[in-house]
C-alpha cells in the first residue's frame, strides 16, 4: 500500500469524523436549549447536557488543530 493512499485514508476519515461531530454538537445543543427551557438552567439535567456540550467542542477543536 502506497504512503499517499494511507494518508487520504485518514484525511477522508478526519473530514467525516468533523462531519459527523458537528452534527452531534448541534443536537447536543438543541436538546441543551430545551431541557434549560422546560427545567431551568442549573438544572442537573442541563448542566449535564452542558458539561457533554463541552467534551463534544473540545474534541471537536482537538480534530479542527
Amino acid at each position: 500500500m502506497k504512503l499517499t493512499n494511507f494518508y487520504g485514508g485518514i484525511e477522508m476519515f478526519n473530514t467525516l469524523y468533523k462531519k459527523v461531530l458537528k452534527v452531534v454538537i448541534e443536537i447536543k445543543r438543541k436538546d441543551m436549549y430545551r431541557k434549560a427551557q422546560e427545567l431551568g438552567f442549573t438544572h442537573p439535567e442541563v448542566v449535564n447536557c452542558s458539561q457533554e456540550l463541552d467534551q463534544l467542542l473540545n474534541k471537536y477543536t482537538k480534530q479542527a488543530a
